[in-house]
């Protein structure tokens, strides 16, 4: 009898807070917004809270019929003023490179408007196979299912229901702003410190896989 032809395992991962530090490249994009617009914007409220989309943290600030408007003059600012301050969380490039190691495939599901998620990735050395941008909670795993991802990553309870609704394994890391209890509260199947716990977790998982 045939034995079973296993795809290879593709794994997602989020961006801000999971792969990257973007807090002081946000802050700094916000805060040429705030100077170019006159509202004034608290930028450590905004990084405390990161991983909804851009509009929902605009909506804070300004007024509805304003939103769509400053979200894209942000974008338009953000490559000359936040790429460059980010960083590489600890672990990332392992976990990128852990999954391509296994034969796998990496791919990154954002929220982020997908060329400043280019931006940041380059800059950084990081290389997915696949990045996909503006998603979030619910939506991220419609990108997830298209790419038949096993496993998703991500550090925000949003995460944990993406890769819930794509039907995959949620491997949530504490690096962001949603603890331990939060994110098992709401269905991670797997949390971690940080992402370098992630690469000898996903060796154990794909050994459990191959068996």
């Amino acid at each position: 009898m045939a034995s079973m032809v296993q795809h290879p395992l593709t794994v997602g991962f989020d961006l801000d807070m999971t792969l990257i530090d973007s807090r002081p490249g946000i802050a700094a994009a916000f805060r040429v917004l705030s100077a170019e617009t006159g509202v004034p914007i608290d930028e450590e409220l905004v990084v405390s809270r990161l991983g909804p989309p851009l509009e929902t943290e605009l909506a804070h600030w300004f007024p509805a019929e304003q939103v769509a408007a400053v979200g894209d003059r942000y974008r338009q600012l953000y490559p000359d003023h936040a790429i460059a301050p980010s960083t590489a969380l600890p672990g990332a490039r392992e976990s990128v490179d852990g999954v391509r190691a296994l034969g796998g495939r990496a791919i990154v599901v954002t929220a982020k408007y997908e060329p400043n998620a280019k931006l940041h990735l380059a800059h950084l050395g990081i290389e997915p196979d696949t990045v996909i941008g503006s998603l979030w909670a619910e939506a991220k795993g419609e990108a997830l299912r298209e790419h038949a991802a096993r496993v998703y990553v991500g550090d925000h309870v949003g995460d944990v229901r993406g890769a819930r609704a794509a039907g995959a394994l949620s491997v949530a890391v504490t690096t962001g702003p949603c603890d331990e209890r939060e994110l098992r509260t709401a269905g991670a199947d797997v949390v971690l410190a940080d992402l370098t716990e992630f690469p000898a977790w996903l060796a154990a998982f794909a050994a459990e896989r191959a068996a």
